[in-house]
């Protein structure tokens, strides 16, 4: 299937624009980065505590902020996930002051803030499982008796089976959901209904990252990108020619800049899906690339004596329709991911998206414009070393 055939279009007449063009987007992405609000980093690298909260209805969000701001740990950030009829949050506490996990902490202010517990009642959307068997082996209703261990073997299982049912869920209502429970016996089930407190929000996920882990990840992540860069440049070196890596590499720089200003001014969270996309967008640019160039060595072999920027605009014009066609469809997913994959994939299909249509860019008026220039550049230089 070919959309655009005997295509001539002077893609490298304009290289200079092109050129000027990349130069002040990359420019105002590092102006964004260092002067602007910089690069917003998640708690996978910048270390803090995640909780994923579900409210039984819509909360009072500044109650929220003033209870977590009032510990004093850092930054307070609350995210509400796209349907708002579930009433789901992301609560952060960014940059903590010190090691360890304030999830409990966390939970323990929102407690205060949210509920008025009852002494001596359990609270069911809070406990785990293990705390809520041990507290059915204290109270033993099904008269089990015995030692504790064989109490708790015995209502492990209901146990699990209440907070397997707040899992589908996401929050027990009330004492009537513990109908649902066919693994309750009547005499659990009854002392569970008499003696139990259902909060206004329950803990859907917890997770902390501590500020040294944060830093190695951060560390981590950057060496991946960029000995991903380094291996492209050995590749296409080895494969073509040094020019056509220095082009390759190059464009690979623009487009992770680009993206990475896009992140800045758009104040996208950065976290280790973030860098998966990168490398994922990494990959994407040079295979592009690498189309271009095996079809300019191809030009080269077939068509020896002609100028290089004619056989570079033909080889590009010869590969412009599978460009339009792979990148398209591509497009096409990454759009359909960014609009309905929910907050979870959103920044991720963000950076593809981006990344699509920066990398289709660059292959042509980075990588393509780039080689030519090194390569004229290091003919000139042997031609001046052998007239000396």
């Amino acid at each position: 299937m070919r959309l655009f055939a005997n295509t001539n279009f002077p893609f490298l007449r304009y290289r200079r624009i092109g050129i000027g063009v990349s130069l002040l987007l990359v420019a105002a992405g590092f102006v964004s980065m260092i002067w602007g609000p910089g690069l917003k980093l998640g708690i996978d690298f910048s270390g803090g505590t995640q909780l994923t909260l579900k409210f039984k209805g819509e909360p009072d969000l500044s109650r929220v902020r003033q209870a977590l701001e009032a510990l004093k740990l850092g930054e307070v950030t609350i995210q509400r996930f796209d349907e708002p009829e579930r009433h789901e949050f992301l609560v952060r506490i960014q940059n903590p002051g010190e090691e360890g996990d304030f999830s409990k902490v966390m939970a323990e202010a929102l407690d205060r803030e949210f509920h008025r517990t009852v002494p001596g009642k359990l609270p069911l959307h809070t406990l785990g499982t293990e705390a809520l068997r041990d507290a059915l082996a204290e109270a033993d209703p099904d008269g089990v008796g015995g030692g504790l261990d064989a109490r708790r073997q015995h209502y492990e299982p209901q146990a699990s089976a209440v907070l397997q049912l707040r899992k589908e869920l996401g929050i027990l209502q009330g004492p009537e959901d513990l109908d649902r429970v066919a693994a309750l016996s009547p005499a659990v089930r009854a002392y569970l209904k008499s003696n139990s407190f259902f909060g206004e929000f329950t803990i859907l996920a917890a997770e902390a990252v501590g500020p040294l882990v944060g830093k190695d990840l951060r560390n981590k992540a950057t060496q991946a990108v960029g000995f991903s860069i380094l291996g492209m440049l050995l590749y296409i070196a080895f494969r073509f020619h040094l020019p056509y890596g220095i082009g390759a590499v190059v464009a690979v720089f623009h487009d992770v800049f680009l993206t990475l200003g896009a992140l800045s001014v758009t104040q996208r969270e950065i976290n280790l899906p973030t860098i998966a996309a990168l490398l994922t967008l990494v990959g994407y640019s040079v295979n592009d690339t690498v189309v271009i160039f095996d079809r300019i060595r191809e030009r080269l072999r077939l068509e020896r004596g002609k100028p290089l920027v004619e056989l570079m605009d033909k080889a590009i014009n010869q590969t412009l329709s599978r460009t339009v066609i792979t990148s398209g469809l591509t497009l096409l997913v990454v759009i359909a991911l960014f609009i309905f994959g929910g907050d979870v994939i959103n920044t991720f299909a963000f950076v593809l998206l981006v990344g699509i249509i920066v990398g289709t860019y660059s292959s042509i008026y980075v990588a393509s414009p780039v080689a030519l220039f090194f390569t004229e550049f290091f003919a000139k230089k042997k031609a001046s070393r052998a007239r000396s």
